[in-house]
């Protein structure tokens, strides 16, 4: 897949786009900042800090995720202050360099939690996924009509989470047999939703889903006060079973431990009786549809970890607390 153009924008198409919305704002400065596969994502440094923000510039096939984010930053606002997230400021589909989408955002303090971590005590990592856990909570608060992918609306609905999700399943999997992946996992993976698929019928009613709460997704603050203070990235949300997005967390938590999954998990609340057996199931998807994305953009090296995670959730090896 194309990567997004990540050299920094000038100053002579940023500052009338900023002005759009603060008409004295003067741009001094255009830094470059952690982006997705789908966009390049840029500070606006300006002389009146006031004026700062954030913006995003969509590669042209993928433009369409603007009216999403949009769309999803809007039910999000809902939730405010509970919930720190960026607001949407300004968005053009066609303001940017050679036409291309942009959408101008708030700036919200802190660096993503997968930078900061580099200089925090391993002892205070648990807090901070406390207050993710919490952060999905509320989240799911916002409750969806059916299941499936959001834009600004929801594809392809399916009325009901079993539906839903034995199609992203197959869909899956006929990702990783077209991908090349190992006819065992391939039967393994099939066989498991086969006996313990019904789970999935367990979850009445779906949720909006921000589906990629991880470290590198999450700002936070250091020092005594440390907290999280901002939420960003809802290319990948979804209405869905919030035990989904509660099992994407944990397992993207990669080099985590038990500490982190009890505190992500207290921090979440009260769960159904069966979330042990949900949340295995919801991991063994992640994995499979990591494998996918990997494979499909060439990054081989983490392919055999991950198929060592598929091998063992497919066979019914739990990672989940008792």
């Amino acid at each position: 897949m194309p990567q997004p153009d990540q050299s920094p924008p000038g100053t002579a198409w940023t500052e009338p786009l900023l002005r759009e919305v603060f008409p004295d704002a003067e741009v001094t400065d255009v830094v470059p900042r952690t982006g997705g596969q789908l966009s390049a994502v840029y500070e606006l440094r300006c002389a009146d800090p006031a004026h700062s923000v954030i913006l995003k510039v969509y590669a042209s096939e993928w433009a369409w995720k603007q009216a999403k984010e949009v769309h999803v930053y809007g039910l999000l606002a809902n939730l405010a202050p509970t919930l720190p997230v960026p607001r949407v400021l300004h968005h053009t589909p066609t303001g940017g360099p050679g036409g291309r989408a942009v959408t101008v955002l708030s700036l919200l303090s802190g660096l993503p939690l997968s930078e900061a971590s580099k200089d925090l005590d391993a002892a205070q990592i648990p807090s901070f996924y406390r207050q993710m856990g919490a952060t999905l909570a509320t989240i799911h608060q916002i409750g969806q009509d059916a299941y499936g992918y959001v834009t600004d609306r929801i594809l392809d609905p399916r009325p009901d989470n079993g539906t839903y999700m034995r199609h992203q399943f197959a869909k899956k999997l006929a990702e990783f047999k077209t991908l090349g992946g190992d006819d065992r996992l391939h039967d393994a993976i099939a066989r498991r939703i086969e006996r313990d698929g019904t789970l999935f019928d367990n979850c009445r009613a779906a949720v909006l889903c921000h589906n990629d709460l991880h470290e590198g997704n999450v700002l936070v603050t250091a020092g005594t006060a440390a907290h999280v203070t901002g939420i960003i990235d809802v290319e990948n949300a979804i209405a869905a079973d919030p035990l989904i997005d509660l099992a994407k967390t944990d397992y993207y938590a990669l080099g985590r431990g038990e500490p982190e999954r009890r505190a992500l998990l207290e921090g979440y609340g009260p769960l159904p009786t069966d979330a042990a057996e949900r949340l295995d199931l919801y991991r063994l998807y992640h994995a499979l549809e990591l494998w996918d994305w990997f494979r499909s953009i060439g990054t081989l090296d983490p392919l055999d970890s991950i198929a060592e995670d598929i091998a063992r959730l497919a066979g019914g090896g739990s990672d989940s607390p008792s």
